[in-house]
């Protein structure tokens, strides 16, 4: 059944001898809102944006300035996904509506063009993936980021892509062609080798083996790779056989770096992480509260206790050099946590990494009996 067929709302051209159909939503640029069989359970709000270029606040500790976001809303549905707040902004929940109702920037590549061409644009870096996917599953139809690679090499623009989606291995070739004209990074965001725990906690994305094929098929390109592992689980994913079968595959694959952290959970996102904890961990629910309080970040106690493991199993799968662990446990600020990305995953010119071996501390890794 063709997608066109799918439209719940159209909005003809306005004329003096037509109307437009009411919209479904107060979405501004709002074009038409589709539903396909192919897509169960998702409402694509296809809409035009006037600007697509998002200065980052004043302030923020972020490594650039400037973001372009292609969807809001994500199909991969991670239920401790940090952005699901933002989803508010449209009236939409932060819950099953940030899963299930994908806002897609349909002309975002011809309206990025068009703002790097403007004489006052400084040609920084620009990072995408910063906060919903650009490869979640819908790219594969509307086929957004090959026009915004594009636009954003041919006009000197250096570039970062962070996803989940092996929908990115469409593009290697394009990624390779920009990064002989520009500075361009990759990263990939996987934080747990578990099929079946990623299966209950990130329904929507491709699963670990399959990412890890996507870091080696990188690698084997020629492109840098670095893995945000994030988030670490307290009790679910924090074990060292956890955390030694991660960096192992990760190491395997070639990833150029990995920046580790514990799981965030900000306002918006604590709510459904915890409903969901509730109702699939219950022995845990009353835990989490403890380790998290009334806050967004783990205790520290918790915090130093996991960077010292991740050290460990950093160093002991060979992974040296930047900063191994996000949520770092002597940090009086946690927010400079969310600043630190992998080598490989920022353009750097000149900079390919390396995940050469080294020697291994020994800190102690043993659980506080606090947890």
């Amino acid at each position: 059944m063709r997608w066109d067929a799918q439209a719940l709302m159209q909005r003809p051209a306005e004329d003096a001898g037509s109307m437009a159909s009411p919209a479904l939503l107060p979405l501004a640029g709002l074009v038409r809102s589709v539903t396909t069989p192919e897509f169960a359970g998702i409402t694509f709000h296809e809409v035009t944006a006037k600007s697509v270029l998002n200065k980052v606040v004043s302030g923020s500790k972020m490594p650039f300035e400037w973001t372009v976001n292609p969807y809001r809303g994500c199909s991969h549905a991670c239920v401790y996904c940090f952005a699901r707040k933002s989803h508010t902004y449209l009236d939409f929940d932060a819950g099953l509506d940030f899963d299930s109702q994908v806002v897609v920037k349909v002309n975002a590549a011809e309206v990025l063009r068009k703002e790097l061409a403007k004489p006052s644009w400084g040609r920084h870096q620009v990072a995408l993936g910063t906060n919903t996917d650009p490869y979640q599953r819908a790219e594969g139809r509307y086929q957004l980021m090959p026009g915004i690679i594009a636009a954003l090499a041919d006009s000197g623009t250096p570039l970062s892509i962070l996803t989940k989606g092996t929908l990115l291995a469409r593009d290697i070739p394009l990624l390779k062609h920009a990064a002989a004209q520009v500075p361009v990074g990759v990263g990939i965001s996987l934080a747990m080798t578990d099929e079946a725990l990623s299966e209950a906690v990130e329904p929507g994305t491709p699963g670990p083996r399959a990412r890890l094929k996507l870091i080696s098929r990188l690698r084997d390109a020629g492109l840098p790779c670095g893995v945000m592992a994030m988030p670490i689980l307290p009790w679910l994913s924090d074990s060292d056989e956890a955390l030694d079968a991660l960096f192992g595959s990760l190491a395997a694959a070639g990833a150029t770096g990995v920046t580790a952290g514990a799981l965030y959970l900000k306002p918006g996102t604590r709510e459904w992480f915890m409903q969901w904890i509730a109702k699939t961990h219950p022995e845990l629910a009353g835990r989490y509260r403890r380790l998290y309080g009334t806050g967004s970040y783990a205790s520290k106690e918790y915090r130093t206790w996991l960077a010292a493991k991740v050290r460990y199993f950093k160093q002991r799968h060979g992974f040296t050099g930047g900063h191994g662990f996000s949520h770092r446990d002597l940090e009086d600020d946690p927010r400079s946590e969310e600043a630190r990305y992998p080598e490989g995953s920022l353009p750097v010119s000149g900079k390919t990494g390396s995940n050469a071996r080294t020697g291994i501390e020994d800190p102690a890794v043993r659980q506080p009996t606090l947890f």
